[in-house]
């Protein structure tokens, strides 16, 4: 278990993304995902208040340098803000499933990026993962009805899921730099900060308070932000965390790509989707593309 802290950080976050894409879908198909970005963000970041006055006395964390202030909160800008704020518009659009099949591309993309940034190897390889990641998502999104290709998904969501990849991939990249050999929980936090804070400025630009007094109008969607924020942006984000502390950002990134293809059971059984096996496959295959990295 010690020698593989990293990469079974990275399959728990796995789990925790799968259920916590299934909350945030059925809440950003009721109130749409601005107000749920604001809230989930707001719920979590409490939970870290929490944890924090436990571990140290103190609301908000101490430790960090202003080196790690700084390139924190722009990993927090990026991942959540535009990241995450493209991935709750995909789930609205075009469910989490296949959101999270395109955040298949994370991996390879935060593989590049750390190459670019940080120094770390992208050969032969990445290339070639990054390739059989896009063929599985071909497989799955698009269709040949008669002569010619179309997409079987609404091209809006399509953008907005390859946004969040991109998003989550240059986040983790800037969460690593800034981290360093820092606490996981207190990266995070800062993160959230500053993507809550984000968000804040967003609903005032855009004047979208309206929009939760919607939220509070629908107790279960409530629910599905609280619940969704506990294992997403507290335990997913800090356990991601601790995955590229201990690992390399690819192989971290990697086993957390697992999402989709864990999300395909309860797609059929709860949310009762028509998976076909082009789908299954499809899904397998951009994964397999991800777990080149290992090779």
């Amino acid at each position: 278990m010690g020698q593989h802290t990293g990469e079974f950080a990275a399959l728990l976050t796995a789990v925790l993304w799968t259920v916590t894409a299934l909350s945030f879908e059925q809440a950003a198909k009721r109130v749409g995902s601005l107000a749920v970005n604001l809230l989930r963000l707001g719920f979590a970041l409490v939970f870290y208040c929490i944890l924090s006055l436990f571990r140290s006395g103190r609301l908000f964390p101490s430790v960090a340098d202003d080196s790690a202030w700084l390139w924190l909160s722009v990993s927090g800008i990026i991942g959540f803000v535009f990241g995450d704020y493209c991935l709750f518009s995909a789930y609205a659009v075009i469910g989490s499933r296949v959101a999270n099949l395109l955040m298949a591309l994370a991996p390879p993309l935060a593989t590049l990026f750390g190459w670019m940034i940080l120094g770390e190897k992208f050969g032969l390889k990445g290339f070639l993962g990054m390739g059989l990641t896009l063929a599985g998502i071909v497989m799955v999104v698009l269709r040949k009805p008669g002569n010619k290709f179309n997409f079987h998904y609404s091209s809006r969501g399509l953008l907005f899921g390859l946004g969040a990849a991109a998003g989550q991939a240059i986040g983790l990249v800037f969460s690593k730099y800034g981290m360093k050999d820092g606490d996981p929980f207190v990266s995070s936090q800062i993160r959230v900060m500053a993507g809550f804070i984000g968000f804040l400025v967003l609903f005032t630009i855009l004047n979208k308070w309206s929009l939760l007094k919607l939220v509070f109008q629908r107790s279960s969607t409530v629910g599905f932000i609280a619940s969704g924020s506990f294992f997403g942006p507290f335990l997913g984000v800090s356990f991601s965390l601790m995955a590229v502390k201990y690992t390399t950002t690819g192989i971290a990134s990697t086993i957390m790509a697992l999402t989709p293809v864990l999300l395909i059971p309860p797609a059929i059984l709860l949310l009762k989707e028509k998976v076909s096996w082009r789908d299954i496959v499809g899904s397998v295959v951009a994964v397999a593309g991800v777990a080149i990295f290992f090779l």
